[in-house]
């Protein structure tokens, strides 16, 4: 996580707003370290990664043993991705001892056990070898999936079950499952999923037909309300042999699968992990990011906040200031390309600087240059 630390503010305000902007950096530095309001919430935060319930084999000669490795390997799955959760050499090379790592359990329904690891030690440890790490801040990923059932039954999949007859109970039950099939394997995976409302406004606004006949369009409009990172949207036969078709979208990336919803779903943990997991072993780079529109000291604590949260950067601090404009000095994992990318997700907007020659920084160097709006 970022440390903000404060090196230098050079002022280059005129002297007829002099005051004014001094008064304002004033303002900033006097709540620099304190907790200002908290960033809009672009991400959604996933509690329950160090946890997992598994089944617990009595027959075993160590069954808590033997369930302390599983609930190890599912953990790692969704904090270090798919490689590492693969390779069981490797995870007992790093865990020789997984009941080391566990702070708490307790029986479970069905001959399972929860288990809950220190989160901490197990990230320390994963660092400390140069895994990849999966922080808990994690894109909310919206799943529009509509269903050819066979015999002219058609329907979109819904966040719940609508008010439906007696009639409609098995479409109510095929739905369900459906869902939570998706559901099951996001969980898994430490993947933040909904699914739409299809209330008044979603049936509005997009059909069937619409999802079914690939106007992509239609459904990425419809999602605007629901404030998601990346848009699933899927087309099942589910009495037939032909293949389900799925398009994936984030940021500027458009993606293209068929298969089960488990293996997309897994698909597009995977491609996000591999976007946000961050590796001990990655070489820091040193980049100037500029950030326009900080016109508030809730607007600059906000920011803080922001920059403070991403797993991609190690370090920051504040170079100059001018107006509304900030510059920062920001010491990041993976370059300027990948924190371009998050800052995107984080809802900062990118600009083009061009010519503007308002600070004095060397060109030669990386450089980012960004609008903040609330």
């Amino acid at each position: 996580m970022g440390k903000a630390s404060l090196l230098k503010i050079r002022l280059t305000a005129s002297s007829g707003v002099a005051t004014h902007r001094t008064a304002w950096i004033l303002a900033i530095l006097v709540l620099a370290f304190l907790t200002v309001l908290a960033n809009p919430a672009h991400g959604v935060e996933v509690p329950s990664l160090y946890t997992a319930q598994v089944a617990l084999d009595q027959e075993e000669d160590d069954p808590r043993a033997i369930a302390y490795e599983t609930a190890l390997a599912d953990v790692l799955l969704r904090v270090s991705g798919s490689e590492l959760s693969a390779d069981p050499e490797m995870i007992e090379l790093l865990f020789p001892d997984p009941g080391a790592y566990v702070v708490r359990f307790r029986p479970g329904a069905d001959d399972t056990l929860w288990v809950s690891f220190d989160g901490r030690a197990i990230e320390y440890t994963l660092r400390q070898s140069g895994q990849t790490v999966w922080d808990s801040d994690r894109p909310l990923t919206l799943i529009w999936i509509a269903v050819d059932w066979g015999q002219g039954e058609r329907e979109i999949i819904a966040s719940n079950d609508a008010q439906r007859s007696r009639d409609a109970a098995r479409s109510i039950d095929r739905n369900r499952l459906l869902r939570q099939r998706v559901l099951d394997v996001a969980e898994r995976r430490g993947l933040p999923v909904i699914f739409p409302l299809l209330d008044t406004e979603d049936l509005r606004n997009i059909s069937f037909s619409d999802i079914w006949g690939g106007f992509d369009e239609r459904a990425l409009e419809a999602s605007q309300r629901y404030n998601a990172n990346s848009i699933l949207i899927g087309r099942v036969r589910a009495a037939s042999s032909q293949r389900n078709r799925w398009t994936y979208y984030f940021n500027d990336a458009k993606r293209s699968w068929t298969g089960e919803p488990e293996l997309v779903v897994s698909l597009v943990a995977d491609m996000l992990a591999a976007e946000f997991a961050i590796s001990a072993s990655t070489l820091l780079e040193s980049i100037e990011l500029s950030v326009s529109g900080i016109d508030s000291v809730a607007a600059y604590g906000a920011m803080q906040n922001m920059l403070s949260g991403m797993s991609v950067i190690e370090s920051y601090s504040i170079t100059e200031v001018h107006g509304d404009e900030i510059r920062y000095r920001v010491e990041t994992h993976g370059g300027a390309e990948r924190l371009g990318r998050a800052l995107r997700f984080n809802g900062l907007i990118e600009q083009d600087r061009g010519d503007d020659h308002r600070f004095s920084f060397d060109r030669m160097n990386s450089s980012l240059n960004f609008f903040y709006s609330p």
